[in-house]
């Protein structure tokens, strides 16, 4: 993720990027993303494969944030949606195709007091009776979970057009330097093979963490079971 990070800036300061596409780039955790990024508007870390928030820094000016397809799971609240709550001006978070299995998995997004738009789809969560009024209860300025209001009416097309619209500082860069950007091309995809290559090694602990957290969780349940039947 840190090298990923590096070509994305482009020799630009961390300060002066409002947005940072990461998609793809593998890794098991937040790793390279610092409280530096003080203009960081949108972010997407979709298909990284990350197993926890630890060490999200907090990102003040972040609206839009896009962890779809990860293997995000949230046995400890340290590991949790708590780390992103001090991004507290997100209006639109993706957290579809996760592990997300309960709802009090989602209780922190309750401080994200400008959440307006949630997307759960393809996590457990969605099969638990009274999903959508429980949720919709637990965030109050949430408009829009799943595509849809209170009401089952569908979101209009353009309910992010304020992220979606945003033009970026660096555009009229961007269009100057098109060349720059297939050289990028070039660095990234020679780098790809070794960046798979160490996210496979975090992989393994990842999957060894998980295990460890979820016995740990039946351990405890077990116990109490116990107390209760003594």
């Amino acid at each position: 993720m840190e090298k990923r990070i590096a070509l994305e800036k482009r020799g630009r300061t961390e300060d002066q990027i409002t947005e940072l596409n990461l998609d793809n780039c593998r890794s098991t955790n937040i790793e390279g993303l610092t409280d530096a990024f003080t203009s960081l508007e949108s972010l997407s870390l979709i298909n990284v494969g990350l197993v926890s928030l630890k060490n999200f820094p907090k990102l003040r000016s972040l609206r839009k944030l896009e962890l779809s397809d990860n293997r995000l799971v949230f046995f400890r609240i340290s590991n949790g949606l708590v780390n992103i709550t001090s991004c507290e001006n997100i209006k639109s978070l993706n957290l579809s195709g996760n592990r997300i299995k309960e709802i009090d998995e989602l209780q922190s997004l309750a401080d994200l007091k400008c959440l307006e738009v949630l997307d759960l789809f393809n996590n457990e969560v969605t099969n638990i009776h009274n999903y959508r009024e429980t949720v919709f209860g637990i965030i109050p300025s949430l408009k829009y979970l799943d595509g849809y209001d209170k009401n089952d009416e569908e979101a209009p097309s353009d309910a992010d057009d304020d992220e979606a619209n945003h033009v970026d500082e660096d555009e009229e860069s961007d269009h100057d330097s098109s060349d720059n950007e297939v050289s990028l091309a070039e660095v990234y995809n020679d780098q790809l093979q070794d960046d798979s290559s160490e996210y496979n090694a975090q992989e393994e602990e990842g999957e060894d963490e998980i295990e460890s957290e979820s016995d740990e969780s039946e351990d405890e349940t077990r116990g109490t079971k116990r107390k209760i039947d003594e």
